[in-house]
């Protein structure tokens, strides 16, 4: 079996533990570990131009290399903060009012992606597969291609994919989807996606199926498939037990009989938290005797804070909290907590197990692991609810939540008012169903699943 060689926009470094990484970073460390390899991409710093060559920081770690370069303040602009944040990010979640395009902004995301597959290049040794993760590299397989590069190229992109006549409206779709062909295995999250991606194919280019699975368009072959990302929910249950800190504790004693709401993503217009809250409100209109009964608790860190949009949902997410409670606390309930601050993992998989409720209602999502990470964190015997917006990509396989339209305030509402009332036998049954494919669709399956298949290439 060949060495492992993963590229992501982003890299762990080794001194990042696993209790701080994230479930996607760990699961991808243990695939290097297993069979030792590289991971390659950035190092998240900015550096003077020089007019020289920097030279790549390169890391041992057991059988792991790290090798990270820097970027120059322009090509971090052009290629991460504009065309990557503000062409692909809004586009892919639909939201094609936030794109902000410019010639200038493609050509330094070319370009970037050329100077990567430059710097990777030497690297690489014969026997190599390699991994290719998100919409930062949809153009990298094309760039090594340049090079003679022959190992089997794997790409998985973790976002949602678009429906056609969205992608088009991007004035380099037809490019983008030509660069993506060079991939020798284009991973989607779920079959939806890679329906959009194949449907966008073959209205801009004749595709022939070579057989199921694997087509050719634009002289290169590729093989396209679905694979879910999951989470080892042994771990997240290991990590949810046990006693909290003291000032949670106080926290939860305060609460009492009262029910609570907890929702936990980063800060982004993608993930609906301003139609969350005005459904909240919804919520607090309609079923007035459950007020001073509900704690509803947002956390929502701050990302790519840079970005004007970012910007402008901060500032309206504040003043949002503030109206509704306003309008609708008294001297000794506040109904609506905002947290614009980061949580350690290991700390919210305990917050999570001790919460009535789980609202994840984002406008489109790839998939959605903190919806997965709620239910492995419940206490089997006495879980908690589950409301999932049928536009994540989780909801093709968490059938049992409750699954609403986060733009229909008042159908989150009347969900948010089922969960509270439903019972625990019910509860129980719900959780219990969802933990089953859980089980099964694990991150070890994920990466196992897509590793099989681009190792076949080889074959």
């Amino acid at each position: 079996m060949g060495r492992l060689v993963v590229v992501s926009n982003r890299i762990a470094l080794p001194d990042h533990s696993k209790n701080g990484a994230g479930g996607l970073a760990v699961g991808l460390l243990d695939a290097l570990q297993e069979q030792g390899g590289l991971w390659f991409g950035w190092n998240g710093e900015i550096r003077e131009i020089t007019g020289e060559d920097e030279p790549l920081y390169t890391e041992q770690d057991k059988n792991i290399t790290y090798a990270a370069c820097s970027l120059t303040q322009n090509d971090y602009d052009l290629y991460y903060s504009q065309f990557s944040n503000t062409v692909i990010w809004p586009a892919f979640h639909y939201r094609l009012d936030l794109v902000e395009y410019q010639r200038e902004a493609w050509e330094g995301y070319l370009r970037v992606n050329q100077m990567l597959a430059e710097k990777l290049y030497p690297l690489l040794q014969h026997n190599d597969v390699i991994w290719v993760h998100d919409y930062h590299l949809l153009p990298f397989a094309a760039a090594l291609r340049l090079h003679q590069v022959k190992q089997p190229l794997g790409f998985f992109l973790h976002i949602p994919f678009p429906a056609p006549e969205v992608l088009m409206a991007l004035p380099d779709y037809q490019e983008i989807l030509r660069l993506m062909t060079a991939y020798d295995l284009l991973g989607f999250q779920t079959e939806r996606d890679a329906q959009a991606f194949l449907s966008a194919i073959t209205q801009e280019t004749d595709v022939v199926t070579v057989e199921k699975g694997i087509y050719q368009a634009y002289g290169n072959t590729f093989r396209l498939h679905d694979y879910p990302i999951g989470v080892d929910p042994d771990s997240i249950s290991k990590l949810a037990q046990g006693p909290l800190p003291p000032k949670m504790q106080a926290i939860r004693k305060e609460l009492g009989d009262a029910k609570n709401i907890i929702a936990c993503e980063r800060l982004d217009y993608s993930k609906g938290i301003p139609e969350r809250f005005l459904a909240y409100e919804s919520f607090l209109e309609k079923y007035p005797e459950q007020r001073g009964n509900i704690r509803y608790t947002q956390i929502a860190p701050t990302s790519r804070g840079e970005v004007q949009a970012y910007q402008a949902i901060r500032h309206q997410l504040e003043t949002e909290t503030g109206r509704i409670n306003g309008k609708y606390g008294t001297m000794s309930w506040t109904p609506l907590y905002y947290l614009n601050q980061h949580f350690d993992r290991r700390l919210l998989m305990k917050i999570f197990r001790l919460t009535d409720i789980a609202l994840i209602t984002p406008l489109r999502d790839g998939m959605n692991l903190v919806a997965k990470e709620y239910l492995a964190a419940q206490d089997p015997a006495d879980p908690g609810v589950l409301i999932l917006s049928k536009f994540a990509g989780a909801a093709c396989e968490l059938t049992e939540a409750l699954l609403v339209n986060p733009y229909d305030r008042d159908e989150v509402a009347r969900a948010i008012y089922q969960a509270i009332t439903m019972s625990q036998s019910e509860r129980v049954d719900r959780h219990a169903k969802m933990m089953a494919i859980l089980q099964h669709q694990t991150i070890t399956r994920w990466r196992e699943t897509f590793l099989d298949d681009l190792y076949q290439i080889l074959e």
